[in-house]
């Protein structure tokens, strides 16, 4: 069978591949049942809606001709680097310097990464998904994250 599409093809082989994985490893967890679901229920569930997705998106590549083939580019090495190096800096950074710091220091790494980048924008992002960061997991989770720096509390 001839792959009409390499970009979908290979993209819904990683999908499938990525959900086959977290599906067998998920089930090292409690399910549970669907009124009380365990800690392996979302993650097994996630998985398998993954691993579908890519097999849709591989049955389009070998079915549905698209123009030229739709050929794989190079790899962005750049931006590849980049967000990889924001989100260990975002690891490393997050205890001693709380949510507050953190999530600007982790916009404005990843906002590198693009071919547009602008004050503003970061400035905008920056604070609404900390604000967001801080409903979501401090106050709706009640997660033991970090807000302010080490030397403020």
């Amino acid at each position: 069978m001839k792959i009409k599409s390499e970009r979908d093809f290979w993209s819904g082989l990683m999908f499938l591949v990525v959900g086959i994985v977290f599906a067998v490893g998920a089930r090292n967890y409690p399910l549970g049942v669907s009124a009380r679901p365990g800690p392996g229920y979302f993650p097994l569930l996630l998985s398998i809606i993954m691993a579908i997705l890519g097999a849709i998106v591989m049955f389009k590549a070998l079915t549905i001709e698209t123009e030229g083939g739709d050929k794989i580019g190079s790899i962005a090495w750049k931006p590849l680097v980049i967000i990889v190096a924001a989100i260990a800096v975002f690891g490393a950074a997050i205890t001693p310097l709380g949510m507050v710091v953190t999530i600007p220091i982790l916009i404005f790494i990843t906002s590198l990464a693009g071919d547009e980048f602008g004050w503003k924008g970061v400035l905008a992002n920056s604070i609404v998904l900390t604000f967001g960061s801080w409903v979501i997991f401090i106050w709706g989770l009640k997660l033991t994250i970090p807000l302010w720096p080490w030397f403020i509390h």
